[in-house]
């Protein structure tokens, strides 16, 4: 009963017309990210964060969250049309999802993406809503000393769970910490890595860092790929599956459901690592596993199954402990802070409206997407053909002018462009800058709880380790670490990333 009258509060938070107007913005965008090569929703968000300081808290968060999963519904679309994922999670759909279309069915394989889509979001909704409260109760435990033990296990996992090389992984997120820490300490006053730069007294702003590194950073190396794409489809057929494709993948749509949903919620998870796993799973249960690469229909339904679902539920930590699990996440907690909202348990009780409106926001936006996706298809496929170099100057101006716009400061501007070329090089390096990000979110509030949790013990250090949920934690960590550091593990991690190169 608590559950329904919940979710009676979000809906009247979330069908006010402002709500639903920005709802459909958000999944719009999303879409379009998710079409459109070389954008993907962490640019996107990036870019659209100044514009959030002028709209109500609840807004804002229902538009980028729309755009979030929305990308997770376009990428499908050129992954299957022109074997071109539009965003990362739709890599694995490419394989199976082109091959069908070579075979006259892309409608049959859009249509099965979109429904499992919609299906594994409305799940992972339902989950979020289901266990939101129990865990903000169980959160509401939580002291300093539980708080920087979380912190860091998400950090530890973040750094596990990256594609790529794990020093590289463990480099970012070390970087990412030292940028945290740049500005005035609070407690001594003093200045920390500003370089006698009076710009850099209050640290280097959220939106500065995501949108150098995310937005220009992306734009410069996306201009020098080759847009050369796969000729596009003059006859997409029928949209809606059979009954025999429904036989074949309402199966592999509820795995993939599950899959994605428990990775979502690990830090550094979400949906890329959901999409690759559901794929790997239905490929391993198959009868005929030679089928997959060959335009087998569960090859589609559950990697987008999963990638959905783990967008949803990736919203869990964020929601109910404060702590981004990936990179868009991390955006999310920039987007609260600069409205005033603490991430935290806290959220549920002090602002009902706004996070149960949010999850009820996501049921409307699944149902939306699935009326964007399915009849408006051929739309989405005539903005293939818009080249990319007509693209990035609308977006690089809109980048400077969102930063100029946060705090009217040109040296924000030009230290926007630094990141920029900074992130250009990581990308040069290969280096996944996600972790980075997450860094940069967690160090301020890791050394803030560190720091009290220090003060209540009177500076004794072994409070980390005399609590029971802060030892377990902990333990965690270590355990992950190890993991990683067994010879066996970390060979297999090398091949599979030289295979995805």
């Amino acid at each position: 009963m608590e559950l329904l009258a919940n979710l009676s509060i979000g809906i009247d938070a979330a069908l006010t017309w402002q709500n639903l107007l920005y709802c459909l913005i958000g999944v719009t965008l999303g879409t379009l990210v998710g079409v459109l090569p070389g954008l993907g929703p962490v640019a996107t968000i990036a870019m659209l964060l100044p514009v959030t300081y002028g709209l109500p808290p609840a807004a804002a968060l229902i538009m980028l969250a729309g755009i979030y999963y929305g990308a997770q519904y376009g990428g499908s679309t050129t992954a299957i049309l022109v074997n071109l994922p539009g965003e990362s999670s739709s890599v694995v759909t490419c394989i199976d999802g082109h091959a069908m279309a070579r075979k006259g069915r892309a409608g049959v394989a859009l249509g099965i993406a979109a429904i499992g889509s919609f299906v594994a979001g409305s799940l992972a909704i339902l989950l979020v809503a289901a266990a939101s409260t129990p865990l903000s109760e169980f959160a509401l435990r939580f002291g300093p000393a539980e708080y920087f033990s979380l912190m860091l296990l998400g950090l530890v996992a973040a750094v596990v769970l990256a594609q790529g090389d794990l020093l590289k992984a463990l480099a970012m997120t070390l970087l990412g910490l030292l940028l945290g820490l740049v500005g005035v300490d609070v407690n001594s006053g003093e200045e920390r890595f500003t370089f006698g730069l009076p710009q850099l007294a209050d640290g280097i702003d959220f939106v500065v860092i995501s949108m150098g590194i995310f937005g220009i950073g992306e734009i410069i190396a996306n201009l020098e790929r080759d847009e050369t794409r796969s000729p596009l489809l003059k006859r997409i057929g029928r949209v809606l599956p059979g009954l025999d494709d429904f036989r074949q993948a309402w199966k592999p749509v509820l795995r993939g459901t599950g899959i994605g949903s428990l990775l979502g919620i690990l830090p550094g998870g979400g949906a890329m690592l959901s999409s690759f796993a559901a794929y790997m799973v239905e490929k391993r249960l198959a009868k005929q596993p030679e089928r997959f690469g060959q335009g087998a229909i569960e090859g589609v339904a559950a990697p987008e199954s999963a990638n959905n679902a783990g967008a949803q539920t990736s919203f869990i930590p964020l929601l109910v402990m404060g702590l981004p699990s990936n990179a868009v996440m991390a955006l999310m907690v920039g987007a609260m802070m600069i409205h005033g909202i603490v991430p935290g348990p806290q959220v549920i009780t002090e602002r009902p409206e706004l996070f149960w409106g949010l999850i009820v926001s996501m049921w409307v936006g699944n149902l939306l997407l699935l009326l964007l996706n399915l009849p408006l298809v051929g739309i989405w496929v005539k903005l293939l053909s818009v080249p990319y170099r007509l693209l990035y100057p609308a977006i690089l101006l809109f980048c400077c002018i969102g930063v100029y716009s946060v705090n009217n400061s040109l040296f924000d501007v030009l230290l926007t462009v630094l990141f920029g070329l900074f992130g250009y090089l990581l990308i040069k390096l290969r280096c996944e800058p996600a972790p980075l990000l997450l860094g940069f979110i967690l160090g301020p509030m890791m050394e803030e709880n560190l720091r009290r949790a220090m003060l209540l013990s009177r500076g004794d250090p072994s409070v980390f380790v005399s609590r029971p949920l802060s030892l377990t934690l902990l333990l965690l960590s270590l355990g992950l670490i190890l993991l990683m550091l067994l010879p066996r593990l970390r060979a297999t991690r090398q091949v599979a990333f030289s295979e995805d190169s």
